[in-house]
Protein backbone atom coordinates (compact mmCIF):
# COMPACT_ATOMS: atom_id res chain seq x y z
CA UNK A 1 0.00 0.00 0.00
CA UNK A 2 1.41 3.42 -0.98
CA UNK A 3 1.95 6.16 1.61
CA UNK A 4 -0.73 8.86 1.91
CA UNK A 5 -0.09 12.02 -0.10
CA UNK A 6 -0.17 15.35 1.70
CA UNK A 7 -2.85 17.89 0.80
CA UNK A 8 -0.08 20.51 0.93
CA UNK A 9 1.59 18.75 -2.03
CA UNK A 10 -1.36 19.65 -4.27
CA UNK A 11 -1.77 22.79 -6.33
CA UNK A 12 -5.30 24.22 -6.43
CA UNK A 13 -5.87 22.59 -9.81
CA UNK A 14 -4.41 19.35 -8.47
CA UNK A 15 -6.92 19.20 -5.60
CA UNK A 16 -9.76 19.74 -8.06
CA UNK A 17 -8.45 16.96 -10.29
CA UNK A 18 -8.13 14.59 -7.34
CA UNK A 19 -11.69 15.32 -6.21
CA UNK A 20 -12.98 14.75 -9.74
CA UNK A 21 -11.22 11.36 -9.94
CA UNK A 22 -13.06 10.36 -6.76
CA UNK A 23 -16.41 11.52 -8.11
CA UNK A 24 -16.61 14.84 -6.23
CA UNK A 25 -17.35 18.10 -8.02
CA UNK A 26 -13.98 19.93 -8.35
CA UNK A 27 -15.62 23.20 -7.32
CA UNK A 28 -15.40 21.88 -3.76
CA UNK A 29 -11.64 22.41 -3.98
CA UNK A 30 -12.22 26.10 -3.19
CA UNK A 31 -13.31 25.81 0.48
CA UNK A 32 -10.64 23.18 1.15
CA UNK A 33 -7.97 25.38 -0.44
CA UNK A 34 -9.09 28.39 1.59
CA UNK A 35 -9.01 26.41 4.82
CA UNK A 36 -5.51 25.14 4.07
CA UNK A 37 -3.80 28.25 2.77
CA UNK A 38 -5.79 31.21 4.09
CA UNK A 39 -6.96 29.97 7.47
CA UNK A 40 -3.89 27.71 7.85
CA UNK A 41 -6.16 25.03 9.32
CA UNK A 42 -4.58 21.82 10.62
CA UNK A 43 -7.96 20.16 11.25
CA UNK A 44 -9.59 20.05 7.82
CA UNK A 45 -11.01 16.58 8.40
CA UNK A 46 -13.38 17.93 11.05
CA UNK A 47 -15.01 20.94 9.41
CA UNK A 48 -18.78 21.23 9.77
CA UNK A 49 -18.79 24.25 7.46
CA UNK A 50 -17.54 22.27 4.46
CA UNK A 51 -20.14 21.16 1.88
CA UNK A 52 -21.43 17.62 2.46
CA UNK A 53 -19.65 16.03 -0.55
CA UNK A 54 -16.29 17.41 0.65
CA UNK A 55 -16.91 16.23 4.21
CA UNK A 56 -17.77 12.78 2.89
CA UNK A 57 -14.63 12.69 0.73
CA UNK A 58 -12.43 13.66 3.67
CA UNK A 59 -14.13 11.04 5.87
CA UNK A 60 -13.35 8.38 3.27
CA UNK A 61 -9.82 9.42 2.37
CA UNK A 62 -8.16 11.50 5.09
CA UNK A 63 -5.70 9.44 7.07
CA UNK A 64 -5.76 6.69 4.45
CA UNK A 65 -4.58 7.97 1.09
CA UNK A 66 -4.45 11.70 1.84
CA UNK A 67 -3.02 13.45 4.87
CA UNK A 68 -1.59 16.83 5.89
CA UNK A 69 1.95 17.96 6.63
CA UNK A 70 2.13 19.10 10.25
CA UNK A 71 5.83 19.52 11.01
CA UNK A 72 6.45 20.04 14.70
CA UNK A 73 8.23 23.17 15.88
CA UNK A 74 10.72 21.67 18.33
CA UNK A 75 12.51 24.95 19.05
CA UNK A 76 12.03 28.64 18.41
CA UNK A 77 15.19 30.65 18.95
CA UNK A 78 15.21 34.44 19.03
CA UNK A 79 18.33 36.42 18.25
CA UNK A 80 19.56 39.21 20.47
CA UNK A 81 19.08 41.52 17.49
CA UNK A 82 15.34 41.39 18.30
CA UNK A 83 14.45 40.92 14.66
CA UNK A 84 15.45 37.36 13.79
CA UNK A 85 13.78 34.09 14.80
CA UNK A 86 14.82 30.59 13.82
CA UNK A 87 12.39 27.66 13.80
CA UNK A 88 13.63 24.10 14.13
CA UNK A 89 11.08 21.81 12.48
CA UNK A 90 10.81 18.05 12.84
CA UNK A 91 9.28 16.38 9.79
CA UNK A 92 7.11 13.27 9.81
CA UNK A 93 10.10 10.94 9.33
CA UNK A 94 12.07 12.58 12.14
CA UNK A 95 14.33 14.61 9.85
CA UNK A 96 14.89 18.21 10.91
CA UNK A 97 15.17 21.46 8.99
CA UNK A 98 15.38 25.14 9.85
CA UNK A 99 13.36 28.17 8.77
CA UNK A 100 14.40 31.74 9.55
CA UNK A 101 12.22 34.84 9.91
CA UNK A 102 14.00 38.17 9.48
CA UNK A 103 12.21 41.37 10.43
CA UNK A 104 12.78 44.69 8.70
CA UNK A 105 10.93 47.98 8.90
CA UNK A 106 7.38 47.22 7.81
CA UNK A 107 8.07 43.73 6.44
CA UNK A 108 9.31 40.24 7.20
CA UNK A 109 11.41 38.02 4.96
CA UNK A 110 11.35 34.26 5.48
CA UNK A 111 14.26 32.03 4.50
CA UNK A 112 13.05 28.57 3.46
CA UNK A 113 14.84 25.23 3.35
CA UNK A 114 14.38 22.95 0.34
CA UNK A 115 16.37 19.86 1.37
CA UNK A 116 17.48 18.01 4.48
CA UNK A 117 21.19 18.78 4.24
CA UNK A 118 22.83 19.62 0.93
CA UNK A 119 24.87 17.74 -1.68
CA UNK A 120 26.77 20.76 -3.01
CA UNK A 121 29.55 20.71 -0.41
CA UNK A 122 30.32 24.46 -0.36
CA UNK A 123 33.19 24.60 2.12
CA UNK A 124 32.05 27.59 4.21
CA UNK A 125 28.40 26.48 4.53
CA UNK A 126 27.24 24.52 7.58
CA UNK A 127 24.52 22.77 5.60
CA UNK A 128 27.04 21.70 2.96
CA UNK A 129 29.31 20.41 5.72
CA UNK A 130 26.56 18.11 7.03
CA UNK A 131 26.00 16.39 3.67
CA UNK A 132 22.79 15.42 1.91
CA UNK A 133 19.96 13.37 3.40
CA UNK A 134 16.93 13.90 1.15
CA UNK A 135 14.81 16.33 -0.84
CA UNK A 136 11.81 18.04 0.71
CA UNK A 137 8.39 17.45 -0.81
CA UNK A 138 6.38 20.49 -1.96
CA UNK A 139 4.17 20.27 1.13
CA UNK A 140 7.17 20.33 3.45
CA UNK A 141 8.30 23.57 1.83
CA UNK A 142 4.81 25.09 1.92
CA UNK A 143 4.41 24.10 5.59
CA UNK A 144 7.35 26.35 6.48
CA UNK A 145 5.45 29.34 5.10
CA UNK A 146 2.38 28.29 7.08
CA UNK A 147 4.39 28.18 10.30
CA UNK A 148 5.94 31.57 9.56
CA UNK A 149 2.54 33.14 8.91
CA UNK A 150 1.07 31.63 12.08
CA UNK A 151 3.93 33.02 14.13
CA UNK A 152 3.57 36.46 12.59
CA UNK A 153 -0.19 36.40 13.22
CA UNK A 154 0.44 35.53 16.86
CA UNK A 155 2.63 38.64 17.06
CA UNK A 156 -0.07 40.78 15.47
CA UNK A 157 1.86 41.15 12.22
CA UNK A 158 1.06 40.54 8.58
CA UNK A 159 3.13 38.60 6.14
CA UNK A 160 5.57 37.32 5.32
CA UNK A 161 6.14 39.78 2.52
CA UNK A 162 9.20 38.20 0.91
CA UNK A 163 10.55 34.66 0.61
CA UNK A 164 14.12 33.63 -0.12
CA UNK A 165 14.92 30.00 -0.87
CA UNK A 166 18.36 30.25 0.68
CA UNK A 167 18.01 27.96 3.68
CA UNK A 168 19.15 24.36 3.92
CA UNK A 169 19.69 22.75 0.52
CA UNK A 170 20.17 23.70 -3.14
CA UNK A 171 16.72 24.66 -4.52
CA UNK A 172 17.46 23.81 -8.16
CA UNK A 173 18.71 20.34 -7.14
CA UNK A 174 15.12 19.74 -5.97
CA UNK A 175 13.67 21.52 -8.99
CA UNK A 176 10.24 19.93 -9.48
CA UNK A 177 9.25 19.98 -5.80
CA UNK A 178 10.45 23.56 -5.37
CA UNK A 179 8.60 24.89 -8.39
CA UNK A 180 5.38 23.13 -7.39
CA UNK A 181 5.71 24.57 -3.88
CA UNK A 182 6.14 28.06 -5.32
CA UNK A 183 3.08 27.57 -7.52
CA UNK A 184 1.13 26.78 -4.35
CA UNK A 185 2.64 29.64 -2.34
CA UNK A 186 2.04 32.27 -5.02
CA UNK A 187 -1.57 31.25 -5.77
CA UNK A 188 -3.71 34.36 -5.35
CA UNK A 189 -6.51 32.39 -3.71
CA UNK A 190 -4.24 31.11 -0.96
CA UNK A 191 -1.00 32.37 0.55
CA UNK A 192 -0.77 34.94 -2.28
CA UNK A 193 2.92 35.82 -2.07
CA UNK A 194 3.71 37.33 -5.45
CA UNK A 195 6.43 35.78 -7.63
CA UNK A 196 8.31 39.07 -7.69
CA UNK A 197 8.78 38.76 -3.93
CA UNK A 198 10.26 35.26 -4.13
CA UNK A 199 13.96 34.63 -4.76
CA UNK A 200 15.36 31.24 -5.74
CA UNK A 201 19.05 30.77 -4.99
CA UNK A 202 21.49 28.44 -6.73
CA UNK A 203 25.20 27.68 -6.51
CA UNK A 204 25.26 27.23 -10.27
CA UNK A 205 23.43 24.16 -11.59
CA UNK A 206 23.62 25.28 -15.20
CA UNK A 207 21.09 22.84 -16.76
CA UNK A 208 18.54 23.77 -14.10
CA UNK A 209 19.16 27.49 -14.66
CA UNK A 210 18.54 26.97 -18.37
CA UNK A 211 15.34 25.05 -17.63
CA UNK A 212 14.24 27.81 -15.23
CA UNK A 213 14.84 30.29 -18.05
CA UNK A 214 13.18 28.24 -20.79
CA UNK A 215 10.08 27.78 -18.64
CA UNK A 216 10.07 31.54 -17.98
CA UNK A 217 9.62 31.00 -14.29
CA UNK A 218 8.44 34.30 -12.77
CA UNK A 219 10.63 34.21 -9.65
CA UNK A 220 13.84 36.15 -9.01
CA UNK A 221 17.05 34.19 -9.58
CA UNK A 222 20.00 34.59 -7.21
CA UNK A 223 23.35 33.01 -8.09
CA UNK A 224 26.04 32.30 -5.50
CA UNK A 225 29.27 33.48 -7.12
CA UNK A 226 31.91 33.96 -4.38
CA UNK A 227 34.99 33.82 -6.65
CA UNK A 228 35.99 35.28 -10.01
CA UNK A 229 38.34 32.55 -11.28
CA UNK A 230 37.65 28.86 -11.79
CA UNK A 231 40.52 27.83 -9.55
CA UNK A 232 39.32 29.94 -6.64
CA UNK A 233 35.65 29.13 -7.15
CA UNK A 234 36.21 25.38 -7.41
CA UNK A 235 38.06 25.49 -4.08
CA UNK A 236 35.00 27.04 -2.43
CA UNK A 237 32.15 25.56 -4.47
CA UNK A 238 32.89 22.06 -5.82
CA UNK A 239 30.03 22.36 -8.32
CA UNK A 240 32.24 24.75 -10.30
CA UNK A 241 34.35 21.78 -11.45
CA UNK A 242 31.29 20.46 -13.29
CA UNK A 243 29.97 23.80 -14.53
CA UNK A 244 32.75 26.41 -14.58
CA UNK A 245 32.32 30.15 -14.67
CA UNK A 246 32.16 30.47 -18.45
CA UNK A 247 29.18 28.11 -18.64
CA UNK A 248 27.53 29.62 -15.58
CA UNK A 249 27.81 33.20 -16.83
CA UNK A 250 26.55 32.17 -20.28
CA UNK A 251 23.44 30.68 -18.64
CA UNK A 252 23.01 33.86 -16.59
CA UNK A 253 23.25 36.07 -19.67
CA UNK A 254 20.73 33.83 -21.43
CA UNK A 255 18.40 34.20 -18.46
CA UNK A 256 18.71 37.98 -18.45
CA UNK A 257 18.17 38.24 -22.21
CA UNK A 258 15.16 35.91 -22.16
CA UNK A 259 13.35 37.25 -19.11
CA UNK A 260 14.46 40.88 -19.01
CA UNK A 261 14.83 40.57 -15.24
CA UNK A 262 17.70 41.64 -13.05
CA UNK A 263 19.97 38.89 -11.74
CA UNK A 264 21.18 38.79 -8.16
CA UNK A 265 24.64 37.50 -7.28
CA UNK A 266 25.86 36.53 -3.82
CA UNK A 267 29.48 37.10 -2.84
CA UNK A 268 30.61 35.85 0.58
CA UNK A 269 33.49 38.04 1.72
CA UNK A 270 36.32 35.97 3.22
CA UNK A 271 39.33 37.81 4.58
CA UNK A 272 42.42 37.29 2.43
CA UNK A 273 40.56 35.02 -0.01
CA UNK A 274 38.25 37.12 -2.17
CA UNK A 275 37.91 40.57 -0.61
CA UNK A 276 40.47 42.80 -2.32
CA UNK A 277 39.85 45.65 -4.77
CA UNK A 278 41.41 43.49 -7.51
CA UNK A 279 38.87 40.76 -6.71
CA UNK A 280 36.12 43.37 -7.05
CA UNK A 281 37.45 44.49 -10.42
CA UNK A 282 37.38 40.89 -11.65
CA UNK A 283 33.75 40.63 -10.54
CA UNK A 284 32.95 43.80 -12.46
CA UNK A 285 34.58 42.32 -15.56
CA UNK A 286 32.65 39.04 -15.20
CA UNK A 287 29.30 40.81 -14.89
CA UNK A 288 29.92 43.57 -17.43
CA UNK A 289 26.80 44.30 -19.48
CA UNK A 290 24.45 42.41 -17.15
CA UNK A 291 21.63 44.03 -15.22
CA UNK A 292 22.98 42.65 -11.97
CA UNK A 293 22.81 43.34 -8.25
CA UNK A 294 25.64 42.01 -6.09
CA UNK A 295 24.92 41.16 -2.46
CA UNK A 296 28.11 41.21 -0.41
CA UNK A 297 27.77 38.76 2.49
CA UNK A 298 30.35 38.96 5.29
CA UNK A 299 31.35 35.38 6.10
CA UNK A 300 29.43 33.89 9.00
CA UNK A 301 31.29 31.48 11.30
CA UNK A 302 30.77 27.71 11.03
CA UNK A 303 32.51 24.89 12.86
CA UNK A 304 33.81 23.29 9.66
CA UNK A 305 35.55 26.28 8.07
CA UNK A 306 38.41 28.32 9.48
CA UNK A 307 38.08 31.39 7.26
CA UNK A 308 37.59 34.82 8.79
CA UNK A 309 35.05 37.44 7.86
CA UNK A 310 36.11 40.56 6.03
CA UNK A 311 36.09 43.81 8.00
CA UNK A 312 33.59 46.55 7.24
CA UNK A 313 36.17 48.92 5.75
CA UNK A 314 37.33 46.32 3.21
CA UNK A 315 33.71 45.43 2.43
CA UNK A 316 32.89 49.06 1.71
CA UNK A 317 35.96 49.40 -0.54
CA UNK A 318 34.81 46.30 -2.45
CA UNK A 319 31.34 47.81 -2.76
CA UNK A 320 32.73 51.11 -4.04
CA UNK A 321 34.70 49.36 -6.80
CA UNK A 322 31.56 47.57 -8.00
CA UNK A 323 29.40 50.67 -7.84
CA UNK A 324 32.00 52.66 -9.73
CA UNK A 325 31.83 49.98 -12.44
CA UNK A 326 28.08 50.54 -12.67
CA UNK A 327 26.88 47.53 -10.67
CA UNK A 328 24.22 47.79 -7.98
CA UNK A 329 25.74 46.47 -4.77
CA UNK A 330 24.72 46.18 -1.14
CA UNK A 331 26.41 44.81 1.96
CA UNK A 332 24.01 42.39 3.58
CA UNK A 333 23.15 43.22 7.16
CA UNK A 334 24.32 40.45 9.47
CA UNK A 335 21.35 38.87 11.23
CA UNK A 336 20.95 36.09 13.79
CA UNK A 337 24.64 35.19 14.00
CA UNK A 338 24.37 34.55 17.75
CA UNK A 339 21.81 31.77 17.15
CA UNK A 340 23.40 30.34 13.97
CA UNK A 341 20.59 31.76 11.83
CA UNK A 342 22.82 33.68 9.44
CA UNK A 343 23.56 32.92 5.81
CA UNK A 344 25.50 29.65 5.59
CA UNK A 345 24.95 28.71 9.24
CA UNK A 346 21.85 26.49 9.10
CA UNK A 347 22.46 22.96 10.32
CA UNK A 348 19.27 21.93 12.19
CA UNK A 349 20.73 22.52 15.63
CA UNK A 350 19.70 24.54 18.67
CA UNK A 351 22.20 27.19 19.78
Amino acid sequence: MSSPVSLLDFTFAGIGERLAVDGVNPRHARPLWGALHRELSVDVENRDDFPAPLRAWLADHFGHDVTLDRPEITATTASDDGLTRKLLLRLDDGAEIETVLMGYRGRTTVCLSTQVGCAMGCVFCATGQMGFTRHLRPGEIVAQVHHARRLLRSLGQNGPRNLVLMGMGEPLHNYDAVLRALDIISDTGGLNIGPGRISVSTVGLVPAIRRFTAERQPYQLAVSLHAATDEERSALLPINVRWPLEELLAACREHAATTGRRLFFGWTLIEGKNDTPSDARRVADLLAGLDAHVNLIPLNPTAGYAGRTTGLAAARTFQTVLRTAGLACTIRERRGIDVAAGCGQLRATVV
